[in-house]
């Protein structure tokens, strides 16, 4: 389920990023036979990084990969849970249909939808963990990578959007890649905001449902936004935050991009 790769993205030197290693999508415990023949056979998937919390991974653990090394890295800070300030994790909410059936009403889950980019990006663990993700790439040599959260749109999102900003991608091209999860899951989207609007929802309602079950452009920006503002842009959040050297961002460089044909360059 919204499963893609990174390949043919264009960067603003005019490399391209080169096909078929750099895969992203949602969980894989719903994955057929052929989708893991696929990752094996076609792709040659040699890393999964899995970035769901313990309690996601409990209740719907992937289907394993041939080949593949799989590795858990929780993206969500744990302790956020425990403040409460984390809802999926405080309430018990074991999927995000179920999260804004229960909750979509709630002012703590409404705060959380509109926070959710902002408060990852501007998190030590969490950011700590991207930092992980990108060290980690550094290290596969041959083969694909694959990483996903449990829908592959928000947390699967900003790891393709730190990737991309580590290889030379402009803001339009990482909000291209974003958007692109719209098509994923636009039935749910729509029976999910008939529920609740039959509930009486409004605008705040229908802000959670689109975050949660959808994806909300203007929240991912916002979140985008805080890394200009506070970390001096995408390219110093990479460097500083992330802890990519630029001897690591020149190897990534090197694995992943290829001069495309028409590039002029």
């Amino acid at each position: 389920i919204n499963a893609r790769e990174l390949g043919g993205s264009r960067m603003q030197d005019g490399r391209t990023v080169k096909h078929g290693l750099l895969l992203r999508g949602a969980t894989l415990n719903k994955a057929s036979e052929s989708d893991i023949k696929c990752l094996e056979e076609e792709f040659g998937v040699r890393l999964i990084f899995d970035f769901r919390t313990e309690q996601e991974v409990r209740h719907a653990p992937d289907k394993d990969v041939p080949g593949a090394k799989y590795l858990w890295l929780p993206t969500l800070d744990p302790t956020n849970g425990e403040k409460g300030k984390d809802v999926f994790s405080a309430g018990g909410y074991r999927s995000a249909e179920e999260l804004v059936l229960k909750g979509a009403f709630l002012p703590q889950v409404q705060e959380a939808a509109r926070n959710m980019y902002t408060d990852i990006v501007d998190n030590e663990y969490s950011q700590l963990q991207y930092a992980v993700f990108l060290q980690r790439i550094l290290e596969v040599e041959e083969g694909a990578i694959f990483w996903h959260c449990s829908q592959g749109k928000d947390r699967t999102g900003l790891g393709a959007a730190f990737i991309l900003a580590a290889l030379g991608a402009d803001r339009e091209t990482i909000l291209e890649d974003y958007c692109i999860s719209n098509d994923a899951y636009p039935e749910e989207v729509r029976q999910m905001k008939a529920t609740i609007l039959s509930q009486g929802g409004g605008e705040n309602e229908m802000d959670v449902v689109q975050t949660f079950i959808g994806i909300n452009v203007k929240h991912f920006i916002e979140g985008l936004d805080l890394i200009d503002s506070k970390y001096g842009g995408l390219d110093s959040y990479v460097r500083d935050i992330l802890m990519l050297s630029d001897e690591d961002r020149a190897r990534l460089q090197e694995r992943y991009l290829e001069r495309s044909q028409d590039s002029g360059f």
